[in-house]
């Protein structure tokens, strides 16, 4: 048989118009899939590849022994989770995913300015401690954004999650007014007066070549005194803050350290010495005190 040409282009027609017509039958229309650039990586692996040094970092936390080496471990966990924000920002991801894998960047880029401010408050010591600093981490909204976020993901097929070491909660430990933190042999007649009026709590020390021998907790608002100091000339530090931790003998947030310019000279005799200073600023004062190194601080 023998066909014209005329001929076969009317059934190539017609053969393209029951392909169209099978197509778009089946009585509605599928809304299209979102799916990934193309040659893009896919999204599993991405977001594998930009959690894992976030929890590399934090896993560091449970090994460090020093304000210093926690600071250390925040700026890594600082500059994983700002890379990490950044390169799941303009990821590809499927649509189930996609709203998720804003939200997380957005989390990431808040976890990163919340350990800015914990490295903050150590420059600051608005947290003087590695138990406060770690409080502090561990208060981190971005932090539990972050967790959220990746459980979410998990639902949808993207297994990842944020291994978050065990971190402290921020306390407020105090001692009782007067508590006498270090004492020596008290069996002098000197007697060392102190009238905290400030905001703070403190520790006030009287100190001997270089080693702190009588020290007492003076509340905020209160005032205490040291009975029997021994003859000698004292150098006195004082040391501010909040969250007295009595294991260590300092305080672990807001601590500020201090040191009277002038001696305190007690020699009794006969006669009893007394001295009496006050920690807040008052309009006929004669004492100066200056700012000391906390790492040259006599410990109480």
């Amino acid at each position: 048989m023998k066909f014209s040409g005329s001929a076969g282009r009317s059934v190539l027609a017609v053969g393209a118009a029951l392909l169209l017509a099978a197509c778009s039958g089946g009585g509605g229309t599928a809304a299209p899939s979102a799916t990934p650039t193309a040659g893009a990586t896919p999204f599993g692996p991405v977001l594998s590849k930009n959690i894992d040094p976030v929890n590399a970092a934090l896993a560091q936390i449970s090994g460090v022994k020093s304000l210093g080496e926690f600071d250390g471990v925040l700026s890594t966990l600082d500059t994983a989770a700002h890379e990490a924000s950044r390169a799941l920002n303009v990821a590809d991801a499927p649509a189930a995913a996609a709203e998720d894998r804003h939200d997380l960047a957005n989390a990431l880029s808040v976890l990163q300015e919340d350990v800015a401010n914990v490295r903050g408050a150590i420059k600051a010591r608005d947290v003087c401690a590695l138990s406060s600093a770690e409080a502090k981490l561990g208060d981190s909204q971005g932090l539990a954004s972050v967790s959220t976020l990746l459980a979410k993901l998990s639902a949808v097929g993207y297994s990842a999650s944020l291994s978050v070491p065990p971190l402290p909660k921020q306390q407020s430990r105090s001692l009782d007014n007067g508590t006498m933190v270090s004492k020596g042999k008290l069996r002098g007649e000197g007697v060392f007066k102190v009238d905290n009026g400030g905001k703070v709590n403190a520790v006030v020390s009287l100190v001997l070549n270089g080693k702190a021998v009588h020290s007492v907790f003076v509340a905020k608002g209160q005032k205490a005194s040291v009975e029997g100091v021994e003859d000698g000339t004292y150098d006195v530090y004082v040391s501010e803050g909040a969250d007295w931790d009595s294991a260590t003998k300092a305080f672990t947030q807001n601590c500020a350290f201090t040191k009277f310019e002038d001696n305190f000279p007690y020699e009794t005799g006969s006669t009893s010495t007394s001295w009496e200073i006050t920690l807040q600023p008052v309009a006929d004062g004669n004492a100066k005190t200056n700012d000391v190194d906390p790492n040259s601080f006599p410990q109480p």
